[in-house]
């Protein structure tokens, strides 16, 4: 045996092991939030600065403009927000543009993207709110369908709906999700025969986020113009308040409670 092969036999069973499967085992899982906020703003690197000054002074020219207040810190969560609240009923309060008059709005949780902190509201933090390319849309649901939309929103432990939607809602039998109690809109039982006008989403139209009940409306109006985009309508409306001297202060009020 040469050298040459000698190499091969000692080398080659060595590579071979160490290229063989390794049999990991995952035994714990650990993750942190790092807020990024002024305490990296402390010692600014000035090279840095120097590049992105052109870009910042675009980019503050653009989502820098006031378009309102509010009151307080909102953020969205279920089963129900301020934030959530807010934000359909603005859908409500757009639909006199459609000729529309809708009796409820949907507005998803998962839509709904970041807060507003109290004080001045401008176009970035709209844009931050809802950054999607959601437009809103309307169509009409028979009563047994508001019902079984009632109870996707249920079982989703909460969605944004607007004034005058009364859920009682609980825990299911496995306590994972949640089930509908009862239902009252605008003080009335929910007739099954009964046809309801609904504003929303044309991505929750689409049947998505757990909801398709809305699948199944008729006389369904979608905008499609860009104009029509959520984040349009919710600058509107805080462009009418500020105009009439009006702070914005929605609050939790008792849309959807849980039974416990």
């Amino acid at each position: 045996m040469n050298r040459k092969q000698l190499f091969l036999c000692v080398v080659a069973p060595m590579l071979m092991a160490s290229c063989a499967p390794k049999h990991y085992q995952l035994v714990s899982v650990e993750r942190t939030r790092i807020i990024v906020d002024s305490r990296y703003d402390q010692h600014p690197d000035e090279a840095a600065v120097k590049f992105l000054e052109p870009y910042k002074r675009v980019n503050d020219s653009i989502m820098g403009p006031i378009v309102g207040q509010v009151a307080h810190n909102m953020a969205a969560k279920r089963p129900e927000s301020d934030l959530s609240n807010l934000l359909s009923d603005i859908l409500i309060w757009s639909s006199k543009d459609y000729n529309e008059q809708p009796v409820l709005a949907v507005y998803n949780m998962g839509g709904i993207r970041s807060t507003l902190t109290k004080g001045d509201v401008t176009y970035g933090d709209v844009l931050d709110v809802a950054p999607f390319e959601n437009k809103i849309c309307f169509t009409t649901l028979k009563g047994d369908k508001v019902m079984e939309l009632f109870r996707q929103i249920a079982y989703r432990g909460g969605e944004g709906v607007s004034k005058g939607v009364e859920l009682v809602i609980k825990p299911d039998a496995s306590g994972e999700h949640d089930e509908l109690v009862s239902a009252r809109l605008h003080g009335k039982d929910i007739d099954p025969e009964g046809e309801y006008r609904v504003a929303t989403l044309n991505y929750l139209l689409e049947g998505n986020d757990g909801m398709p009940a809305l699948r199944e409306g008729t006389n369904v109006v979608k905008p499609e113009e860009a104009s029509n985009n959520t984040r349009f309508l919710i600058m509107n409306y805080f462009r009418d308040m500020k105009a009439q001297g009006v702070v914005v202060d929605a609050q939790v009020e008792g849309r959807i409670k849980v039974e416990r």
